[in-house]
This record gives structure tokens, sequence and C-alpha cells, in this order.
């Protein structure tokens, strides 16, 4: 990426050196000062899971995500009488040929409730997908011996923007994700992403609610969105620097007429 600020710099302590070239100690001083325009960042603020790690209660096996208003799932029935499976596995033809057809999808409303075949509206809303199957295999036992059933959320997907390698939307196959995959997926942060600052954008009940993650942090797994749900939204805030420089872009007219009238300047005062 070009680096606008890093030319600018470079193009004045080119100009300044040709005016006072027979005067190192200003020639040097100027430097200095332009280098320190352009700041610099600790370990804190780059390393990732600072401080007792070994403290961190760890709560990988205990997640699970829920089923929420507009998720689509396709849920796959199955049984050893496969005859008796087939009003429960509705195919979806639509823009598909017999032998590209799959199985239909089911939108998940606001009251989280789905209209099923046969069995009529479900509610499933709420439920993780492990407590979804095993509502659903009991109301299929009234009309099939053992039934076996699989659900999957096929609009499961995480937004991540701002300072990321990638920004974008991830769908994600197994509904399983952490705000580190998340951030991995797209392409980590760069380096004037905020780490200690990350906020989560989340809507539960049709209402959003915001949180803040420190990465820096060893306990960033206790964190209550370390593993993301469906449609929630990572933005990683540009640091100081990166704020600095986006001014200093939009000003660069600004600028470079300053710049050059101080050129002026200290080529009348080394004379």
């Amino acid at each position: 990426m070009f680096d606008f600020k890093l030319y600018l710099y470079t193009t004045l302590i080119h100009s300044m050196k040709n005016r006072i070239l027979n005067k190192p100690i200003q020639f040097i001083l100027i430097c200095l000062a332009l280098i320190s325009l352009t700041g610099c960042a600790t370990r804190e603020q780059i390393v990732y899971f600072q401080g007792d790690i070994d403290s961190i209660e760890q709560q990988v096996e205990k997640y699970s995500p829920t089923i929420q208003p507009d998720d689509l799932l396709v849920i796959t029935i199955s049984a050893r009488d496969f005859e008796a499976t087939k009003p429960f596995n509705q195919v979806n033809y639509y823009y598909q040929s017999p032998n590209e057809a799959r199985l239909q999808t089911y939108l998940v409303d606001e009251e989280g409730n789905i209209d099923y075949p046969v069995l009529g509206k479900i509610e499933l809303g709420g439920l993780t997908r492990s407590q979804a199957t095993n509502k659903l295999k009991k109301l299929l036992e009234e009309y099939i011996i053992d039934p076996g059933a699989t659900i999957n959320i096929t609009n499961f997907k995480v937004t991540v923007l701002g300072e990321v390698t990638r920004p974008g939307s991830y769908t994600i196959p197994n509904e399983r994700i952490t705000i580190l995959e998340a951030l991995g997926l797209a392409g980590d942060l760069t380096i004037n992403g905020v780490r200690n600052n990350v906020m989560v954008i989340r809507e539960i009940n049709g209402e959003k609610t915001f949180h803040r993650v420190d990465l820096t942090s060893g306990n960033v797994v206790n964190s209550p969105v370390y593993f993301l749900m469906q449609n929630d939204v990572v933005y990683i805030e540009p640091n100081k620097a990166q704020i600095q420089s986006s001014a200093f872009g939009r000003n660069t007219s600004i600028i470079i007429s300053v710049a050059g009238l101080l050129i002026t300047v200290i080529s009348v005062l080394t004379r």
C-alpha cells in the first residue's frame, strides 16, 4: 500500500538536505523532528494474550449456539423405513433439475417458529441445535419408528469490519466460531487496529447490544462474546496514528504549502 505520509516525509528530508548539506547538525535535528511525528507502538498495544493465561476458565466444550429468528434451517429426517421419512424431507426443485434438488430450508420467524410439513408450527427459537433435534425427534415418534433428525443453520454468518486485512461477511459452516477465528478469516488486524478495545455488536430479541473485548488480555476467552453468534458484527477501530494519518491525507494541499514555506524559511535561516 502506498504510504503518502512516508513519501512526503522523505521528500521533505531530501529537499532540506540539499539546502543545508553543509550544516549536518541542523539536518539531523530536522530529521529527528520529522521521525518523531510518526510515533510508535508499544508491546502492550500489539501482543495478544498478555497476563496469566494458565488461570483462564476453559468454556469451549460448554458452548453451543442457539437458534434465532431469521435463521434458515435445513432439516434431515432419517429412519429404517425410508418411505416413512419422505413426507418430512421436502425437496426444493426451484431453479434446479431433479438431479440437483436440495432439501427445503425453513425460516425461523420472529416468534421462533418454523412451519414444518405434517407437524405444523414448531417453536425452536432459543434452543440449541441438540435441544431442537431432541424436540423434533419426540414429535416424529408419532409417525416414525425410531426417527433420527439433523438440523443445520445454513445462513450462520459473522461480519468483521474496520482495521483488518479482509473486511467482510463470512458464512460459517459448522455454526461455531470464536472472535479470534473470525479475525483469522479476515486476515487478522492491521498494525493500525486497536487490540484492547474490540467491539462486538450483537442483536438479542430485536435489541442491539455492544460488548468490548481486550485481545491483549489473557482472560479474553471468558468474555461473553468470545464465541460469536450468527449475525454478530466485529468492529476494529483505528488507532490514533491511523486517524491522524487520515486527517493528514485530507489536508494534503495545506500541509504541502506549509512544508514549502518551512523549507523556504529554513533555507533563509541557514544561509
